[in-house]
């Protein structure tokens, strides 16, 4: 398995492949990565995005009439100990 460095690292080399323009942040325990979404992507593009993101651990996307939109992701530097950790505090039904 790619350290989670490299993850990062490839998911932003394909994201800039892709043509977005991925900044990545360096923390203790995660990379953090974010991009502006153009409003004129086209539906391919989108695919593309989601599908890199989906590599991550995490990702979203933010849209504001002020400040237009900015996908953004994370990728952790540590496995967490649990699956629990992973999924968060809730109920299963």
């Amino acid at each position: 398995m790619p350290s989670p460095e490299a993850r990062a690292d490839g998911i932003a080399a394909e994201l800039s492949a892709t043509g977005f323009a991925p900044r990545l942040q360096h923390h203790d325990d995660r990379i953090e990565m974010e991009m502006e979404v153009p409003s004129s992507v086209s539906a391919e593009s989108w695919q593309e995005l989601l599908r890199l993101l989906a590599r991550a651990d995490w990702f979203g996307l933010v849209s504001s009439e002020k400040y237009g939109r900015t996908a953004w992701a994370g990728v952790r530097k540590n496995a967490p100990a649990t699956i629990q950790a992973v999924r968060g505090h809730g109920h299963q039904l």
